[in-house]
């Protein structure tokens, strides 16, 4: 019998006669057993499914036997209708297999149901693959969810989270408890609308937006890769991991899927393996309403290696051998396509778009049960099912005592490998004084752009952090963004760290995001032109959310970027990036600024795994007094001192060195103050707030971007809040008001009492 499809006896009444039968769900060593079963070919209609019985085929219970017949209450329109043969049986035994992949179905309908929201059909359709994985393929041990060398599983179609949550409670998750099922969608509950993995143990990535999924198995993926190249030894792998993703339609629609798995297919990451659940059903209806591209030739000349499995809801074994050859082919990933029906086992609703964002019903979840054998209750599982779950979880935790096992070896052959291993990838911790890298200016030091202070600062920390890795989306030069102490990571060079990421910037972002929720110690950096943080604000928002540790290194971040004009310079950027909760945005002044952001931003990242935009100037800047890491840490700090000011002009980058210029021109006490970050200043002590930012002195914000937000800490406003405009950087400035007199003469109107927008570069339109 086979080790990995145990088969349980368990006599089941014959209902009507002519009893329909799926094909077998059990491997092919496993041995056949019937009950006094009489069977005889019969003529079924014709719109009914390849079942695949012939002889030889194992002959399943009447629970299993429903399968079969309900691929034909709706046929899809994109398959071929076909003509079978079906077999009579008087009684039989249960598969283990079916009652296993039904009680996944059930424990989504139950749910669903219960909360009056969610989406069904997916799981139901889904039910076989993940089955295979979390109860045969995947290592796992739900005692240590964030074990270093656990598979990954990534549900892309996170609409359908009933799947994974099912998955996790049947594995032994302490995080999904019955409970927790049946508290699906509801407040405080550890089974929300979309998977989340700060909230739920044994989520790998948060997956709302379709395709950001499979985007991010791209960089969980590329996470295996690039540390089983760094640490594995002969005879010690480290890190021998696969990762799993489930996408749907909607993934493979959207454009960022495109992107990441292009990426995938360049880098050959062999140990990506992606189910394609082709159900032909979106919120719309059939698919071929609006997508009727082949899937599979698309991903061919991405470099994958393409496999179809055409009837994924019954046939197992075919799963199975799928899985198997995509292991066995080492220098590509996998995409698996299988067929599907959403809602399968629905008698009235399957391979319909009404199984896809509403509930069953009672009177539909009883007529499944019904068409699929199943005479459980709501939220009902057969001891068996657990145990089969169970068993396959206790496997996985015995592989990790002999992972741990062989660490032990490992640090006494290799101690100093190990030793960076654990501290990097283990604990998760920076070495003590790492920060003394970053570089320091002084404002005697010669000015320059703060992207040239970045490529400083990147530089030096790649130097004594070797999980610092990254890239920029095809603009390094302009970006200044290639670490030169390590070569590119690549399909024959993945120990190196500097990843060409091409011109895709929200694949990028997704890929950077799961370099960091692998919870491997990674810091991720990923950098582009501040304006086209638009292509990858979904993946920017996600890290926030997700607390994902990405650090978003951002070049020519105002209208100074000057002849590639309005397209490329930066109005509405950061202050719109500032309204994202959990993000931090900095804007550095000058070199000491710079250092004080990336070391925030690092150490954000390592010991809180959360995200950092930073936005970087193209043209020179002066160092400023006063500047330094420690002020920078604090957010906001005096850059020219003044104990009783009369006014306070507040700047932030580049800005921050015209406030200088034009407080020296001013008569009166005038306090300068730089804000790298908002952020950073908000989370300050009031008492530190208040002095420097007192309420009773005026206050005005200079800043080379929209006005607006800055009513938080000043009463009056320089900035743009129109368009750009293609010249030279330092006339585009001039033009839009960011000089030395339009700045004096705004602050006197603010010392005369005018508040709200002062100059918002409308003088600048032509």
């Amino acid at each position: 019998m086979s080790t990995r499809s145990q088969r349980a006896t368990a006599a089941v009444a014959a209902g009507a006669a002519a009893t329909m039968l799926a094909p077998s769900f059990v491997g092919p060593s496993a041995p056949t057993k019937l009950n006094a079963v009489t069977s005889a070919p019969a003529p079924v209609a014709a719109s009914a499914p390849a079942s695949g019985v012939g002889p030889g085929a194992s002959i399943l219970g009447v629970g299993a036997a429903a399968l079969a017949a309900t691929a034909a209450v709706r046929p899809n329109k994109r398959c071929a209708k076909k003509d079978k043969v079906v077999r009579l049986a008087t009684a039989t035994e249960v598969d283990v297999d079916t009652e296993c992949i039904n009680a996944i179905r059930f424990l989504a309908v139950d749910a669903v149901n219960k909360a009056n929201s969610g989406h069904p059909g997916a799981p139901m359709g889904q039910a076989p693959i993940g089955y295979l994985l979390f109860a045969e393929e995947m290592q796992y041990n739900p005692e240590d969810p964030k074990w270093v060398n656990r598979d990954r599983f990534v549900l892309s179609s996170g609409h359908g989270c009933m799947l994974q949550y099912s998955l996790l409670h049947l594995a032994g998750y302490d995080s999904v408890s019955i409970d927790d099922i049946k508290q699906f969608r509801q407040w405080g509950s550890k089974t929300p609308g979309h998977p989340e993995n700060f909230e739920t143990d044994g989520i790998e990535v948060t997956t709302g937006p379709l395709g950001m999924g499979i985007s991010n198995a791209v960089g969980l993926a590329a996470a295996e890769a690039h540390l089983a190249a760094v640490y594995n030894k002969p005879g010690m792998e480290l890190i021998d991991h696969y990762t799993y993703t489930i996408a749907g339609d909607g993934c493979m629609q959207e454009g960022i899927s495109h992107e990441a798995c292009a990426y995938a297919g360049h880098l050959g990451l062999g140990k990506l393996i992606a189910f394609y659940d082709d159900n032909g059903i979106t919120i719309d209806g059939h698919t071929d309403l609006s997508f009727t591209e082949d899937v599979g030739k698309r991903f061919e000349p991405y470099g994958w290696q393409v496999l179809e499995v055409p009837e994924g809801n019954t046939d197992v074994d075919a799963i199975r051998k799928a899985i198997k050859e995509a292991k066995a082919c080492t220098d590509k990933p996998t995409l698996i396509k299988v067929k599907t029906t959403i809602g399968f086992g629905s008698p009235n609703k399957a391979d319909s778009h009404d199984a896809h964002g509403a509930p069953l019903g009672a009177d539909e979840a009883e007529a499944t049960r019904k068409q699929l054998g199943w005479n459980y209750g709501e939220f009902e599982v057969p001891d068996q099912v657990y145990d089969t779950f169970r068993k396959h979880a206790k496997a996985g935790s015995e592989k990790q005592a002999a992972w741990n096992k062989m660490f032990k070896e490992y640090q006494e052959k290799e101690p100093e490998l190990a030793a960076q291993f654990k501290r990097a990838v283990m604990d998760r911790k920076l070495p003590e004084n790492w920060a003394d890298c970053l570089p320091k200016v002084t404002p005697e030091d010669k000015g320059k752009a703060t992207r040239l202070h970045s490529q400083d600062c990147l530089n030096a920390i790649a130097n004594v952090l070797p999980e610092f890795m990254g890239g920029s989306a095809d603009l390094a030069p302009s970006n200044m963004t290639l670490m030169k102490c390590t070569g590119d990571f690549l399909k024959d060079s993945y120990s190196e760290r500097n990843m060409r990421f091409g011109i895709r910037e929200f694949g990028m972002g997704a890929v950077s995001n799961a370099l960091s929720l692998d919870k491997t110690g990674i810091i991720p950096y990923c950098a582009t032109f501040t304006i086209f943080t638009d292509y990858m604000r979904g993946a920017i928002r996600i890290a926030a959310l997700s607390q994902a540790g990405s650090i978003f290194v951002t070049t020519h971040d105002s209208i100074a970027v000057g002849e590639d004009g309005p397209t490329h310079q930066p109005i509405e950027t950061l202050p719109s990036l500032r309204l994202i909760p959990d993000l931090t945005v900095m804007r550095p002044a000058d070199g000491n600024e710079t250092a004080g952001a990336y070391k925030y931003a690092v150490e954000r990242s390592k010991n809180e795994s959360r995200p950092t935009m930073m936005a970087f100037s193209r043209q020179a800047v002066d160092n400023l007094p006063n500047s330094s890491i420690e002020n920078t840490m604090k957010g906001a700090y005096e850059v020219i001192e003044c104990e009783k000011p009369e006014l306070i002009l507040i700047g932030t980058g580049s800005e921050v060195g015209l406030c200088v210029d034009a407080a020296k021109k001013l008569d009166g006490q005038v306090r300068v103050v730089s804000m790298p970050s908002c952020e950073v200043f908000r989370a300050q002590p009031d008492s530190y707030k208040s002095k420097l930012l007192p309420a009773d002195v005026p206050k005005m914000s200079v800043e080379a971007a929209c006005t607006s937000g800055w009513g938080e800490f000043a009463d009056a406003f320089v900035g743009i809040d129109v368009f750009g405009a293609s010249a030279p950087g330092g006339t585009c400035l001039d033009k839009f008001g960011f000089n030395v007199d339009n700045v004096t003469s705004c602050a006197e109107r603010c010392l005369k009492g005018e508040r709200g927008v002062l100059s918002n570069g409308s003088q600048g339109k032509h």
